[in-house]
């Protein structure tokens, strides 16, 4: 994958680093479910982690808020980059939200670093 500063600003931008612990799983991808487009700005996040899934993975994510709650989402991984020995983390994950509460979303606006 790119660097940092080679990927595009508007990537940036749709892909905003999460600032909270987050738990995902691996889920199935339903065979005749109908994609829907999110509808406002945040389209995913980006996460820093160990694990490497693979682009195209369909995750159920739970982030865990600094106020003690959480909000539970499902998201497909849109791309995933490896990060140089020493960083914070082995990868770089954007994560692209399939389905997200309307008011869950908003309750993460907290926990972002935005460009």
């Amino acid at each position: 994958m790119t660097e940092h500063d080679e990927r595009p600003r508007k990537e940036w931008k749709e892909y905003p680093r999460l600032r909270a612990p987050v738990y995902f799983t691996r889920t199935m991808r339903a065979l005749f479910r109908r994609r829907r487009t999110p509808t406002d700005a945040l389209g995913g996040v980006s996460v820093y982690t160990d694990e490497e899934p693979p682009p195209g993975a369909q995750l159920k994510a739970e982030i865990f808020l600094p106020d003690g709650s959480s909000v539970v989402c499902r998201t497909e991984v849109a791309w995933v980059e490896k990060l140089s020995d020493g960083g914070p983390a082995r990868c770089e994950v954007g994560l692209k939200f399939t389905a997200i509460h309307p008011l869950d979303r908003a309750r993460l606006s907290g926990v972002l670093d935005r460009p």
